[in-house]
């Protein structure tokens, strides 16, 4: 039997996502508009509205959809702002933010994977959305110029300090930071030039971004 895709799209949103009190109406609109499907690997399509992690490689996932929206909602993004976005991945997390952004600038270390968001992002008709390939957690890259919001939509065992370099003043960084299985998922304020505060948004798991990792202990 073929999948009610409008269906599957309404239980998840209704079913995972307000059940972890996401509940701002341009999220949830977002949520409703962009089409989840379009982004999924084919060999994992019927996943597409699972409340489960889904894999694009070795190393990165999909996250899942009650993170997503979590995220989402936690970043409050407004229409005038301009956003980094480190992880590319599908691309999902990449159209959401266009549709609620001014500009969404996306990083993506792995050149198969950020072409095929690429192609799934023009087939969706998304046109304020600029992909780069390279590496952001060395210091052998570096942002044209400070943004408004930074999304890290991989974990990182610590914040690199460089990326709060990336944030205007009166702006945000969003991080999953920590050791697994248990994570933070923070927004970092910067409240001015040399002032941050930290919130902690809600609890999660997620795979490291490359170069992010926790290191690794020797014992003798």
């Amino acid at each position: 039997m073929a999948m009610n895709i409008d269906l599957a799209r309404h239980n998840m949103i209704e079913q995972q996502i307000r059940t972890w009190e996401v509940l701002d109406p341009t999220v949830l609109d977002v949520l409703a508009t962009v089409r989840r499907e379009d982004f999924v690997p084919v060999a994992h399509r019927r996943l597409a509205f699972a409340d489960t992690m889904i894999p694009l490689n070795d190393n990165e996932v999909m996250m899942k959809p009650v993170v997503e929206g979590r995220m989402l909602q936690a970043l409050a993004v407004r229409s005038h702002e301009r956003i980094l976005e480190i992880g590319t991945g599908s691309g999902y997390i990449t159209a959401c933010l266009s549709r609620m952004a001014r500009a969404v600038t996306s990083v993506e270390i792995d050149t198969e994977l950020s072409a095929a968001a690429g192609a799934r992002l023009s087939a969706s008709g998304i046109d304020n959305v600029e992909l780069i390939v390279a590496d952001a957690c060395s210091t052998q890259w570096q942002p044209e110029s400070q943004v408004d919001v930074v999304v890290l939509t991989g974990g990182v065992y610590q914040l690199p300090e460089l990326m709060r370099n990336w944030v205007k003043p009166g702006g945000r960084l969003f991080a999953i930071s920590g050791a697994h299985p248990v994570m933070d998922a923070t927004i970092h304020q910067r409240v001015s030039q040399e002032q941050w505060r930290a919130t902690v948004a809600f609890e999660t798991d997620l795979p490291y971004l490359r170069g992010a990792e926790q290191p690794q202990r020797f014992d003798f």
